[in-house]
């Protein structure tokens, strides 16, 4: 009988998938991780929304800081200590706007990482949203 169009492609040996998995990990976080941090702490990263303000006051992830990828510069990002985790997003999956702020975070020698789903992840996992022009704050999140 024919493999199946999953096992068609054999899956990695196991100490090659014990190498990628930690490094897929060192450049991604889900929705559910950013939230219990945002909820019960310790919130030891900045949350950027890297959608225009227009996107953002319409709604956003409580607490997210908006920071268009197109604007994000040295100047822009110099309050924040060197080591400071970013924690990036933008519309979903169907958006490059957060893989384009990592990438101009990195190159400008900040650690940062994606948050897999931006706004699609979050509202898929029912959690709750901000509106306006400021971050607002993660009080509970909804049933």
């Amino acid at each position: 009988m024919p493999a199946s169009s999953v096992a068609a492609v054999p899956a990695a040996a196991s100490p090659e998938a014990a190498r990628h998995f930690p490094s897929r990990l060192s450049f991604e976080t889900d929705c559910a991780d950013v939230h219990a941090s945002m909820l019960n702490g310790p919130v030891d990263f900045v949350l950027l929304d890297a959608r225009g303000p227009n996107a953002y006051a319409r709604s956003h992830v409580p607490g997210a800081l908006n920071l268009p990828h197109r604007d994000i510069s040295a100047d822009r990002i110099a309050t924040w200590p060197v080591n400071t985790l970013f924690v990036v997003y933008c519309a979903g999956p169907h958006c490059n706007g957060a893989d384009r702020a990592a990438l101009r975070l990195s190159q400008l020698g900040r650690p940062v990482k994606l948050m897999l789903g931006g706004m699609t992840g979050w509202a898929d996992e029912g959690f709750s949203f901000a509106q306006g022009s400021e971050p607002g704050t993660l009080v509970t999140s909804a049933a």
